[in-house]
């Protein structure tokens, strides 16, 4: 059972909730609980814990009823167009049914999280004391690569010059984010890149430590939430902040010990004057200029930059922008975070010198940059790109305010692609740019990567990854110095058994180099190297 499952469990004493209407469907207490279960596990991050939608479609009854349980079925089963997967291929119909059944009663409300509870689930597997002063092993660390394998909880790291999988290490269920210590202009902090902490979606925090041998890479944990999505590092390497999707809240911890030090509630009052109570935070990055966070709260339509310099007197600017906040990257100097605010169709921009709203640029349909990417375009000086959920489109706009006035903060230009998808990525030394198209519910778009130049904009190569039933393509990543590019084949369908990949392409001429097998259901992975010097 999940945690925020069994959160919820304890919090309602065991009793299955059902809606108030005399008409409203029932479920038995263990079919509520399985039930639950796979609306947390499928649906939950889109549509909300309390199902007030955000990215997806509020789900409450007064909604849900009106469709019914057929058409209910109906649209888990195919997805949808406007960005919905299609779960025909990974969830027998009892499960969808269960489904469909659930969204129409009421949702139960979990409880919160103590600082007390989250010191009590901390755990130290080895002493900071004890941390080697050099790698305990041969290999290049920094280009190593950190992969998400999702349900089975865990994390591989991959040597990316060897191509071998180093270890498999046990996180927790359905890592988010995987970051490290980045390069600061501001902070000074030793060994960027040696420690990487993860976020899950049960809100276990770890921390992984590339310099030991692999029996013991996985160093110490915490939990600060029962459903989380991303973690930052301060740029002097003391703090790490955890942001959580329920309790609505972000948590400070010490980055040394993971003993978690200060909670503060994301609750409060949106951008439209109305009190949220589910405010989630999606994303927390650290700022590379200044010593704060930005810290996005989702339905809020706030940017929070939180100054990590004194957590004794937290300084908070709360930046108003749009709906709803989910994933962003900086731009190349650092100084402007561009941030999609998904239901709004917008790209946000702020300016963390000033600690202010930069601007907001209409886009396509529920965009979704990922981790982002920057380059340069002959006409628009340095661009940022993104994809988005809701339609086949790759938006691209000026970002840079100083040498291209006229061109910053709009559109550019738009690349058409074939479908709907959740990742962008490009490099300094390669010619392309490459976007997966995992969100279309038609399996052979939903497997093929498309790649286009950066010079003439044009589609030069579609690549289909896989053709397995029940398999996607997922996450684009370039190794250190830009040659390869590493994709995810995601094994939705047996995401338990060691059946994903990662399919390796030479980054100049496009062709497949090899394959990496042995993944539990690879989706986002990250290049040390790229990562910590902000590589996009």
């Amino acid at each position: 059972m999940t945690a925020l499952s069994l959160a919820v469990g304890l919090g309602l004493g065991g009793v299955a909730m059902q809606a108030g209407a005399a008409d409203a469907p029932t479920l038995s207490k263990d079919d509520f609980e399985k039930a639950k279960t796979l609306y947390f596990q499928r649906c939950a991050g889109c549509h909300g814990v309390l199902r007030k939608g955000a990215t997806g479609k509020n789900l409450e009854p007064e909604n849900t009823m009106k469709l019914g349980q057929d058409r209910l079925e109906r649209i888990i089963t195919l997805g949808t167009e406007g960005g919905m997967n299609n779960f025909d291929d990974i969830m027998p119909k009892e499960d969808i049914s269960l489904l469909a059944t659930y969204i129409q009663m009421d949702p139960p409300k979990p409880p919160e999280m103590s600082l007390a509870l989250m010191k009590e689930r901390t755990k130290v597997y080895v002493d900071p004391k004890d941390y080697p002063a050099k790698p305990l092993h041969d290999r290049n660390w920094e280009n190593f690569f950190l992969v998400i394998e999702r349900d089975v909880g865990k994390v591989a790291v991959v040597d990316g010059d060897k191509h071998e999988i180093v270890a498999h290490i046990d996180t927790g269920y359905a890592v988010h984010v995987i970051k490290a210590l980045e390069h600061s202009t501001v902070s000074k902090a030793e060994n960027p890149g040696r420690f990487w902490y993860t976020m899950g979606r049960d809100g276990k925090l770890n921390k992984i430590d590339l310099w030991q041998t692999p029996d013991k890479m996985l160093v110490a944990e915490t939990q600060i939430a029962y459903d989380a999505r991303d973690v930052a590092i301060s740029g002097d390497g003391k703090y790490v902040v955890g942001g959580a999707y329920w309790p609505p809240h972000f948590v400070i911890v010490d980055a040394m010990t993971m003993e978690p030090l200060k909670v503060v509630s994301s609750r409060g009052v949106n951008v439209d004057g109305d009190y949220v109570e589910e405010s989630r935070v999606a994303a927390v990055y650290d700022t590379p200029n200044e010593t704060s966070w930005l810290v996005s709260m989702k339905e809020l339509g706030q940017m929070w930059q939180v100054d990590y310099s004194d957590i004794d007197n937290l300084r908070i600017e709360k930046i108003d922008s749009a709906k709803f906040l989910h994933d962003g990257f900086f731009d190349p100097t650092g100084r402007y975070f561009q941030i999609a605010a998904n239901a709004s169709n917008k790209m946000v921009v702020v300016d963390t010198k000033e600690r202010k709203l930069e601007a907001m640029i209409d886009v396509g349909k529920l965009p979704h940059p990922g981790p982002g990417a920057n380059w340069n375009d002959p006409k628009c000086g340095p661009v940022g790109g993104t994809t988005h959920l809701g339609e086949g489109t790759v938006t691209v706009w000026g970002n840079d305010p100083a040498g291209h006035p006229d061109q910053a903060w709009k559109v550019c230009y738009t690349v058409e692609t074939d479908g709907p998808g959740l990742f962008i990525r490009t490099h300094p030394n390669s010619q392309y740019v490459w976007a997966d198209q995992t969100k279309h519910p038609e399996p052979e778009v939903q497997q093929t990567i498309q790649v286009f130049d950066k010079d003439t904009h044009e589609i030069v190569k579609s690549i289909r990854i896989t053709d397995k039933p029940g398999y996607a393509a997922v996450h684009t990543e370039f190794n250190a110095d830009g040659t390869e590019v590493w994709v995810s084949v995601w094994n939705r369908k047996d995401s338990k058994e060691p059946n994903g990949e990662i399919v390796i392409f030479d980054a100049k001429t496009l062709e497949e180099k090899g394959r990496i097998k042995g993944f539990y259901a690879p989706t986002g992975k990250f290049n040390v190297h790229n990562r910590v010097e902000h590589v996009t």
